[in-house]
C-alpha cells in the first residue's frame, strides 16, 4: 500500500477534512502544506508568466516558493473540470517548430526509439493511473540521458535566457508584500538532523534565496567540474525554452513510459520485477531512513552524473531515478480512460480535484529523494504532475524528437518540426 502523499498547497482557507494544512515560518518565508495526490518529493512552483501571475496562488507539489503573499502562481489559464479530451490523434493539433539544425548532428546525444505498442499504465496503482490500455507510438529519437548542466551553459551562453528561478518576482503583482522578501531563488532539499514526520515537509525543505541552476543548494553552491550532471532547479518553462533552441521538444508522458519501459511488458521497474535484484542498486534512489539518513549503498547521497546506471534496452540512462523529468503534457487525472490510443500528447486543459484552480503539468521518472517509505516515482508507471511554474533541486528535463527511421537517415537533413 502507497504512503500517505502530500503537497504544497495555496491557501489555509481550502482546507478540508481530508487534506488538512498547516502554516509555518521557514527562514524569511512561510509555507502552507497540505495532502498531495502524489507522494513523491514534493515539486513546488516558481514563475512561468509574470505578466500574468497570480498572486492568492502558492507553490504546489514540489518549489515550496516565497511565503503565502509572495508565492508566485502560473501564468496558465483556470482550467476547466471538462477533460477536453481530443478525438483524434492529438499530435495534429500541435503546432509545429523550426529546427535550429539542418545537419545530422542532432543524433549525437539522441537514440531512435522505434515506433510501436504497449500496454500504459498499471491496475495497481492510483486511479489516475488507470485502466491500462494498449497505447501506440510513432518512433521518436530521445536524448540518451537528462540534459546537464554542461548543455544548458551551452543553450545560457547562446541565448542569454534567464531562468525562472533566477528572476525577481514584480513588486507590482503582490500589493502589500514586504520587498525584501521578494527575491528570486528557488526550493533545496535539506535533510534533518534526526528522524521526523514524513508528513512534515517543512523539516527537509526550504527556500532558499539565490537557489538557481547554476547555484542548485544556494548561493554558496555552484556547479564548477559538475558539467555531466544533470540540470536541476529548472522550471517548465525553463525546459521547454532549452527543447525550442535544440530545435526538439519535451517527450509527451506517453513517448516518456513507452521509452522507459524499454519494449518490456509488465515490469515494475526499468531493469525488472526487482527493486534489488541480487543486491544491486540500478537507480541512484534513497536508501535508509528518509529523509535523514541515506545510506549511500548505490554510492550518492545527491544527484549522480548521468549515465552511471546500465542504460535500459533502448540504450536510455536513468529513467527511474536521478531526477524528475518533465513532460509535455498537461495533468487530467481521467486522462487515461479518454485520450486517443494513438500519439497521445495529454489534454488541452488540466484539472488537478485536489487543486482545482492551478494547472498541472506531467512529470515522470523519480529522482534521488525517491524512496520505498515515502516515493516510489522509479516505477514505470508512476505518475507526478506539478504547476508548470514550479523549479527544485531534484528536477531536470530530457528532450525528443521525431523520425526519422535511421535506416532513413542516409543522406538526409534533421527533420525540420518537432512532431508537434
Amino acid at each position: 500500500m502507497r504512503k500517505r502523499r502530500t503537497r504544497i498547497t495555496r491557501n489555509l482557507e481550502h482546507a478540508s477534512n481530508d487534506q488538512k494544512q498547516f502554516g509555518m515560518k521557514i527562514n524569511m518565508p512561510y509555507l502552507i502544506l497540505g495532502n498531495h495526490q502524489k507522494n513523491g518529493l514534493a515539486v513546488m512552483d516558481q514563475p512561468i508568466n509574470r505578466k500574468s501571475l497570480l498572486p492568492q496562488r502558492l507553490s504546489t507539489t514540489a518549489c515550496l516558493s516565497l511565503m503565502a503573499a509572495l508565492l508566485l502562481g502560473t501564468g496558465c489559464d483556470k482550467p476547466s473540470t471538462s477533460t477536453g479530451s481530443p478525438s483524434e490523434d492529438d499530435s495534429k493539433r500541435l503546432a509545429p517548430n523550426p529546427a535550429t539544425q539542418a545537419d545530422l548532428s542532432w543524433t549525437n546525444h539522441m537514440v531512435w526509439i522505434p515506433g510501436g505498442t504497449f500496454q500504459r499504465g498499471t491496475e495497481s496503482g492510483q486511479g489516475d493511473e488507470q485502466p491500462v490500455r494498449s497505447i501506440t507510438i510513432s518512433g521518436f529519437w530521445m536524448d540518451r540521458t537528462e540534459i546537464t548542466n554542461g548543455q544548458y551553459r551551452e543553450f545560457v551562453r547562446d541565448t542569454g535566457y534567464v531562468t525562472v528561478a533566477e528572476r525577481k518576482p514584480d513588486p507590482r503583482l503582490f500589493p502589500g508584500a514586504d520587498p525584501s522578501l521578494l527575491v528570486a531563488g528557488a526550493i533545496v532539499f535539506e535533510p534533518p538532523p534526526e528522524p521526523v514526520s514524513l508528513r512534515n515537509h517543512y523539516a527537509w525543505w526550504r527556500y532558499m534565496p539565490g537557489a538557481n541552476w547554476q547555484h542548485p543548494t544556494g548561493p554558496s553552491s555552484d556547479i564548477q567540474g559538475k558539467d555531466d550532471y544533470p540540470v536541476t532547479q529548472i522550471a517548465w518553462e525553463d525546459a521547454e525554452a532549452y527543447a525550442r533552441w535544440a530545435g526538439k521538444r519535451l517527450p509527451s508522458e506517453a513517448e516518456w513510459e513507452y521509452a522507459a519501459r524499454g519494449n518490456q511488458e509488465g515490469l515494475s521497474f526499468v531493469w525488472g520485477n526487482e527493486l534489488t535484484p541480487s543486491n544491486q542498486w540500478h537507480a541512484n534512489v534513497w536508501q535508509g531512513d528518509f529523509p535523514h539518513q541515506n545510506t549511500l549503498e548505490d554510492g550518492h547521497y545527491w544527484m549522480a552524473p548521468v549515465a552511471q546506471y546500465t542504460p535500459n534496452p533502448y540504450g536510455l540512462y536513468d529513467m527511474a531515478g536521478n531526477v524528475w523529468e518533465w513532460c509535455l503534457d498537461w495533468y487530467m487525472p481521467d486522462y487515461y480512460a479518454n485520450s486517443p490510443s494513438r500519439n497521445p500528447f495529454g489534454p488541452n486543459q488540466s484539472y488537478d480535484p485536489g487543486e482545482p484552480g492551478i494547472p498541472k503539468k506531467i512529470m515522470r521518472g523519480g529522482s534521488y529523494l525517491c524512496s520505498d517509505l515515502y516515493c516510489e516515482g522509479y516505477r514505470t508507471w508512476w505518475r507526478m504532475k506539478s504547476a508548470p511554474d514550479t523549479a527544485m533541486s531534484h528536477t531536470g528535463f530530457r528532450c525528443v524528437k521525431p523520425g526519422p527511421d535511421p535506416n532513413t537517415l542516409s543522406g538526409q537533413v534533421a527533420p525540420t518540426d518537432t512532431g508537434l
